[in-house]
């Protein structure tokens, strides 16, 4: 099967067009966000990990038919993946404020929206806690972490120390120490957070 649909993919111009470097960086943003290795691509669409890397760099246009088993793969619609210009839901380098994604929470007034984009090293999240709202007890995990709070009043506690902070305040602390925040003022708290741990890997009671 690999072989048929790699059959299927047209090698246009060495150096590839735009066109075709802009699905290219969508199929890889969107393998990226799903955490899935080329390998595992080629696994379930049926096309060679050499294929797929050629339609990544741009340097292959796709044809009909292999554009379904990839949108498939993906869990997209194939329009996700050949959609004009303008669309960048599913950019590299770029996440638009009107394309965020909220993070699922376990905890009462708590919101999260994810700022970085797929495959980014460090994981920008703004975190929102409502009056009244926190973690439900204190976590840990790997990597690193800093915040600022851009908003609000919230209490944050690492590894047995509370501080409060507000406006302006910041911080940073390993993540393998148990740490947790909740929010007593009357004021909503708003804080950007910087992880070194993609949010799928963080055991996250929050």
């Amino acid at each position: 099967m690999g072989e048929d649909l790699d059959e299927l993919i047209e090698k246009p111009a060495r150096d590839g067009n735009e066109a075709d470097i802009l699905v290219g960086r969508r199929v890889r943003a969107l393998r990226l966000e799903r955490n899935l290795s080329l390998n595992d691509l080629a696994g379930k669409t049926g096309i060679s990990i050499g294929a797929l890397s050629q339609i990544e760099r741009g340097l292959s246009s796709l044809r009909v038919r292999v554009i379904w088993p990839l949108a498939a793969a993906l869990s997209v619609e194939p329009s996700a993946l050949i959609g004009d210009g303008n669309d960048a839901s599913s950019d590299l380098y770029c996440v638009r404020s009107h394309l965020r994604r909220s993070l699922p929470v376990h905890s009462e007034g708590i919101a999260k929206v994810l700022l970085s984009p797929p495959g980014a090293t460090l994981t920008g999240i703004i975190v929102t806690v409502e009056p009244g709202g926190g973690t439900a007890e204190a976590y840990a995990h790997a990597g690193h972490e800093f915040g600022f709070v851009l908003s609000g009043e919230v209490e944050l506690s690492v590894d047995g120390t509370s501080y409060v902070l507000k406006q302006g305040d910041s911080f940073a602390f390993k993540s393998t120490l148990l740490h947790s925040f909740t929010n007593s003022s009357q004021m909503r708290g708003e804080i950007l957070w910087v992880n070194t741990t993609k949010p799928s890997e963080v055991r996250d009671n929050a």
